[in-house]
């Protein structure tokens, strides 16, 4: 009769798994979701979203006093969560802010767009991590209500939920056009981008 080590026989202890991508972000978040491979996040329903080239979003994410939602990164490119509805301002924002007609790799998806699920928070990215879409900051649950938005009426640029000083969608298109430009800038010199 054989001996068998104890330690052996037993089965090392399961980790608890979480629920799957698309799950999380519908029952956690209560997010619309698209099925994948991959998965993708229904813009224009909870949230639009600014995205720019990460070296922008690079400089923007340093600013200081600069208030943003969750961002999200996957390739070279840098998203930011905004209020439903922001994807539609975007061009006259530009134009008021004097950068219409300047080319500045700063986008908008709204209504009928999407992109692709970050990994959720905790969670390794699978195949390649310099592709996979990642949370940078992440959202929690009730993060639509923080969002940067347009002031409503009545309420000063800055001016959040109850009045309080919440993130400004004006201060942030502001912040991200001039990031945009700055960074193209710097690629055109063949320089590494510097940030003070």
């Amino acid at each position: 009769m054989a001996i068998v080590n104890v330690v052996d026989a037993v089965p090392p202890p399961r980790l608890p798994s979480g629920p799957d991508t698309r799950t999380w972000y519908e029952r956690v978040l209560g997010w619309a979701v698209a099925a994948g491979p991959p998965v993708r996040l229904v813009t224009g329903v909870r949230f639009d979203v600014l995205e720019l080239p990460a070296d922008a979003g690079a400089g923007l994410l340093r600013r200081p006093g600069l208030a943003t939602g969750p961002v999200a990164l996957e390739g070279r490119r840098m998203r930011f969560l905004v209020a439903p509805g922001a994807a539609d301002e975007l061009e006259g924002l530009l134009d008021w802010l004097e950068w219409g007609g300047v080319a500045l790799e700063l986008t908008a998806l709204g209504a009928g767009g999407g992109i692709t699920a970050p990994v959720p928070p905790g969670r390794e990215p699978g195949g390649d991590p310099r592709r996979a879409a990642v949370w940078l900051r992440p959202p929690g649950p009730g993060c639509e209500a923080s969002l940067p938005a347009l002031p409503g009426p009545g309420r000063g640029a800055g001016a959040g939920p109850g009045g309080s000083g919440g993130p400004d969608l004006v201060r942030l298109v502001a912040a991200a056009a001039t990031e945009c430009h700055r960074a193209r800038l710097w690629r055109r010199t063949d320089q590494p981008l510097a940030f003070s």
